[in-house]
């Protein structure tokens, strides 16, 4: 007995590493001391001591029941960036510049070119926000987990200037809103999406003419780092008093924790052309338009108030980051929460 014929095999792990190292190195940032293999990874602080208070924030979180819909279609390159783009957003939201991305994936079994194919997904959302994936882990757990499944969640590091931080502190009655546009369902509400449509072959391989591909191709569709968006915005001078990422709870939920007290979000829901994913999953599913709002993104990643005098130079600089974005609403005097109308 040896701990392969246990169901561990410490050879495929080494092969996984082997693969994976490529897409890792493209990663790298000046500030990455020593390579890849190592108990832990390294990162000097050197450059952020031009800080006045240098300021670290963080982010986890994983994919979800997306990653279904990766073993269903037997596509892993994409995953990768979901994970690193839920982290590094939320560390966008309070004004940090991310530094560096830890991966963890547990799996049943460990298929060397199937896990660099998930990590090499992770490198790319890293190169996306300019993170760099300085470890990581791969943990095989026969008997726990079905052999051809995984799990995939990501740890992020970021730093920002104390006085930058965005806390919407300074935020009042007449500020702008400006929504960016998401890529479809990011990462959020897949167990509502696997209960309206059914998760086959078959059915992800359908294509509308709604939609423009098949359904898998839009659902799978990864989630937009905006980190270089909110970079664009700042170096064009301008502040952003409050941000949203629009994740899990959708508008109801997400919106609110940008707010101080004394004030509202006030969204038009006609500012924008809801994707149409989101459109046939209402339809399909019979669901309320406000459950619908309450759990996606609807279309808007991410949600950022700026004072009105600011509105044009924003959405220059967020389309010179290469998203889109619209003007979606304001900011009110009254309590605490937020209006879609």
């Amino acid at each position: 007995m040896d701990y392969k014929n246990a169901g561990v095999d410490i050879e495929a792990g080494y092969k996984s590493v082997e693969l994976m190292k490529k897409y890792v190195q493209e990663t790298m940032r000046p500030e990455v001391l020593g390579g890849i293999g190592g108990f832990s990874g390294a990162f000097s602080l050197d450059k952020i001591k031009q800080m006045e208070k240098p300021t670290l924030v963080s982010g986890t979180d994983g994919v979800g029941t997306k990653i279904k819909l990766a073993f269903l279609m037997d596509k892993h390159d994409t995953v990768g960036i979901d994970c690193v783009a839920m982290c590094v957003n939320d560390i966008a939201c309070a004004g940090g510049e991310p530094l560096f991305f830890l991966d963890y994936i547990a799996c049943g079994k460990n298929e060397p070119e199937k896990i660099a194919t998930i990590v090499k997904g992770v490198a790319e959302g890293c190169k996306q926000c300019g993170a760099a994936l300085i470890g990581g882990e791969t943990a095989e757990h026969p008997g726990l987990m079905p052999e051809d499944e995984y799990d995939l969640a990501g740890f992020a590091v970021g730093v920002v200037d104390e006085k930058n931080l965005i806390t919407g502190k300074d935020l009042k009655a007449g500020d702008m809103l400006i929504g960016i546009a998401s890529s479809g369902v990011h990462s959020n509400g897949f167990s509502l999406v696997r209960k309206v449509f059914e998760m086959t072959k078959e059915s992800l391989d359908t294509y509308y003419d709604v939609l423009g591909k098949t359904l898998g191709e839009a659902l799978i569709e990864p989630t937009r780092i905006y980190v270089r968006a909110l970079k664009e915005i700042k170096d064009a001078g301008v502040t952003v008093k409050a941000c949203s990422h629009i994740t899990g709870g959708g508008f109801y939920e997400n919106i609110p924790r940008m707010l101080p007290d004394g004030v509202k979000a006030v969204v038009k829901k006609d500012s924008y052309e809801v994707p149409a994913i989101f459109k046939l999953l209402q339809e399909k599913g019979g669901i309320e338009e406000q459950m619908m709002y309450n759990t996606y993104n609807m279309g808007l990643g991410m949600i950022v108030a700026v004072d009105a005098a600011d509105v044009d130079k924003t959405m220059k600089a967020i389309a010179a980051a290469g998203e889109k974005c619209y003007v979606v609403g304001d900011i009110q005097d009254g309590q605490k929460g937020v209006a879609l109308c």
